[in-house]
């Protein structure tokens, strides 16, 4: 199964990767840009008995690893892989 994990980071947290971006591009002519928001985007191949299963092991993966459950939330969605 293909899942595709986004981990961002929680609304008060400070970002300031996403101020930086959004600096830049505003000095590049993009001024209608705002509040831009940095994240992270992660592609595994999992085998796995079910989409339950599954599931039940991606989020243990995001709280153990891969994502920060303090400051930052997740959300993930599974496919069915190649027949």
């Amino acid at each position: 199964m293909l899942v595709k994990i986004f981990v961002s980071l929680k609304n008060g947290v400070l970002d300031p990767q996403g101020k930086a971006i959004e600096r830049s591009l505003h000095t590049l002519g993009y001024g209608e840009v705002q509040d831009v928001r940095m994240g992270k985007y992660l592609e595994l191949n999992v085998e796995a008995s079910s989409h339950e299963a599954a599931g039940s092991r991606i989020r243990e993966m995001c709280e153990k690893l891969l994502a920060n459950p303090v400051i930052e939330d997740y959300r993930f969605e599974i496919e069915d892989g190649p027949p």
